[in-house]
């Protein structure tokens, strides 16, 4: 079988197959007299095996560890099953993370229904995002480099931080 037709038999595209190819989860046969790249029914196989690993959320280097276990006659599950416990959590805090994002972004477009649009003036860039509240986070920063500067207002720095430390 040539990449076009592992491709649209495995509903991918042709390039998804030549790029696995470059990361060594496929090893085509090369044929002898035009070098076309041909493949046997189990790399069918193995690329639905990637698909449903990238659907998994797994990256190319982990299936590319995966498959050099498998390759090896060695079970990967454990690994799969130790990869994915790991991963899980972080998964769970990236979630909590949009969520807030989401309803932040919610709030502000509730908060802005009704101010007019600005114009920059040389003091404002944009009126809504200017008027959105700071995260508490930030002020707490800002008010920690203030006390250590010796200013004690509220969080204003009188534009004496530079970009770098306001980051």
């Amino acid at each position: 079988m040539k990449v076009s037709e592992l491709a649209r038999t495995a509903g991918v595209t042709a390039e998804t197959v030549r790029h696995y190819v470059r990361e060594g989860l496929l090893a085509p046969q090369r044929h002898p007299d035009n070098g076309y790249q041909l493949f046997e029914p189990g790399d069918l196989e193995r690329l639905r095996f990637i698909q449903r690993a990238r659907t998994l959320g797994f990256s190319v280097a982990e299936i590319r560890d995966i498959l050099a276990h498998a390759d090896q006659g060695d079970s990967p599950c454990p690994m799969v099953r130790d990869l994915l416990a790991s991963r899980l959590p972080e998964i769970h805090a990236r979630i909590a993370e949009l969520q807030a994002l989401a309803a932040r972004m919610a709030q502000a477009l509730d908060a802005w229904a009704e101010m007019p649009d600005g114009t920059p003036d040389g003091h404002s860039l944009c009126r809504l995002i200017e008027s959105f509240p700071e995260p508490l986070g930030n002020k707490e920063r800002n008010k920690e480099r203030n006390t250590a500067r010796g200013n004690h207002s509220d969080g204003a720095n009188g534009g004496n931080t530079s970009t770098e430390e306001t980051q």
